[in-house]
Formats: C-alpha cells, structure tokens, sequence
C-alpha cells in the first residue's frame, strides 16, 4: 500500500475520511522511513494528522514501525526520551537525576534531540551522561555506567530527517510524540515529558496499546522529564500495563517558575560534585529522580531518592 493511499483514508473529506488504523499507521511509518515515498505524500499526511490531531492507534502504530527499523539494543530498565526544542528555559537539571537513578543500579538509556536548543547535549558532558556515538557504543556505556544518551541522528537518521520537517511547516507533527515515544531499546518501562498537558493521556494509551508495562508522563520543566518541586505534579502513565494516574504534593514552598528557581551561578557539575550548593537546584534533582525510580517500582522512591543523592560519589 503507497503512502498516498493512507493520504487519501484521512483526506477524503466530511463523512467519508477516517484515520488510520494500528497497522495502517504502522505501513504508513514504515514507508516514510524507507526514504521511497514521495515528499509531498510525507507532508500531506503530517498535516492531515495535524489538522484532525493525533489518535492512539496511529501512534502505536507509528511507533511500533519506529521500533522495527532499528538495530536490536542491549536490554536496558529505563527508557528516558529528551525531545523538548524552541523552549527557554535554564539548565537541565534531569540530567543529574537520570544519572542518580543509574547510580541506583538501573540500566538507563536516554535518546533526544533539541532542535536549535543545545542546552541538553551542551549539558551531557558537565553532568557526567556518556554519549554513544554509534549503537554499537551502547551496550559498553551501559555496563560501564548503567547510563548512556544515545542521539536520535544516532539511532535512526530517517526519524531524524521526519522530525526534522518541522520548520518547514512551520508546525509541530505527530513525528514530535513518535520520538517521545520512541523506546529505541523496548525498555519496560518509560520517562516522559510533554508540553502540552493533552499528550499526557495520548502517551500513556498508546503505551498501554503497546504492551508497555510502566510508564509515567508528566508535563514538565520546558517540556522535559523534569519537576518542578514547588508545585504538585499530576503524573499519568501504566502501572503493571494498567491506566494509572498520581499527583504529588510539592517538595519545597517556593512559588517561582521553573527556570527563575536554582541559583544562575549554579552549574550540573558543580552541583553534583558538591562544590556549589543550591537547594532548589537539588530539589528538582531529587523529586525528577524519585519519580523516576517510582516507574520502576522503587519503594519509597523520595527517600530513596534522597539517600542516592547524599551518598552519590
């Protein structure tokens, strides 16, 4: 089946056009990420999901096609997706926390990209994330460090390329949710974050429609994984491949936007090395990090959390 096809069952107009179903999605992912299909077809059908908006099935069915075109990945316990771009706001203070969670013996891998936003992979090196520069390089990250960001250019140059459209759209597509949901390893469970609080319930359906176990998505700092600890946090996802949802109390009594909280001066390496103190900064660490470790079922994860980050070396 041509992707023009699949243009055609969501194009077709009032009463008669339909979206795709779950392996109608998945052929029509598989054809864009061949490279064979024509370009206008791609856009036409980015725009249609645009314009009806994204369902679950043609997610699942994106991303299950995703999943098939990659090279097989060392198991890994954590899946950490990092696509948030064009958003300011200060440094990424979930980097530490991924790395706290891999200091608690989960096997983490990361994948992103940021668009013209560099604050993520000019944050890696300072908070001590490895970087595979192939996915062959995953597996040794990962038993070195139980940590490794793999880039999304990486691991899969046609994805790349899709999300990549954006700007000549102008728009944001239903690639942007594919590559949150990406889970290149198959990873049991997952860490997301969203921008629009929408997502939320999209994400976790579509997890659940693809036999994921754990999942928790929360609408975070500029789009990230990332809490802000003076707010409570409505958290959804799966527990045990069931819909589940959770709010969290606030850690700390500071009412200020995300990125007006840590100190300016405070740095990733700084402050993970102890040398620069800042208790906000080390709040959203901490409370990123113990909703983390909840999705993998840590008991106790806020004092968990908090014990992992006093004795972290």
């Amino acid at each position: 089946m041509t992707l023009a096809s699949h243009v055609r069952t969501l194009g077709r107009g009032p009463g008669r056009s339909r979206s795709l179903a779950f392996d109608e999605a998945r052929d029509a992912m598989a054809e864009m990420l061949s490279g064979d299909a024509a370009p206008e077809s791609v856009g036409a059908l980015l725009m249609l999901l645009r314009m009806k908006g994204e369902e679950t099935q043609e997610i699942a069915g994106f991303v299950s096609a995703a999943q098939e075109s990659l090279p097989e990945l060392p198991p890994v316990d954590l899946d950490w997706s990092s696509y948030a771009a064009g958003r300011t706001r200060g440094l990424p203070w979930f980097l530490l926390s991924a790395r706290l969670v891999a200091a608690s013996g989960h096997r983490v891998l990361m994948h992103g990209f940021n668009g013209i936003d560099g604050a993520v992979r000019d944050g890696l090196a300072p908070a001590g994330v490895p970087v595979a520069e192939a996915p062959t390089e995953v597996g040794r990250l990962l038993d070195a460090d139980n940590l490794a960001y793999l880039p999304l250019e990486t691991i899969s140059p046609a994805l790349f390329h899709l999300l990549g459209l954006r700007p000549k759209f102008n728009l944001r597509s239903c690639v942007n949710t594919v590559c949150r949901m990406f889970n290149p390893a198959r990873a049991p469970v997952s860490v997301q974050g969203v921008f629009h609080p929408p997502y939320r319930l999209l994400q976790s359906d579509a997890a659940a429609l693809l036999g994921w176990d754990a999942m928790t998505v929360i609408k975070g700092g500029g789009g990230e994984f990332e809490r802000n600890p003076a707010k409570p946090v409505a958290a959804f996802g799966l527990r045990g491949g069931a819909a589940w949802e959770k709010t969290e109390p606030a850690l700390i009594e500071v009412a200020t936007r995300m990125n007006d909280g840590p100190d300016p001066t405070t740095t990733l390496a700084g402050l993970w090395s102890g040398e620069q103190r800042d208790s906000y900064a080390e709040a959203v660490v901490i409370g990123t990090a113990a909703l983390a470790l909840d999705a993998l079922g840590v008991a106790n994860p806020l004092d968990t959390a908090r014990n992992l980050w006093d004795d972290r070396g």
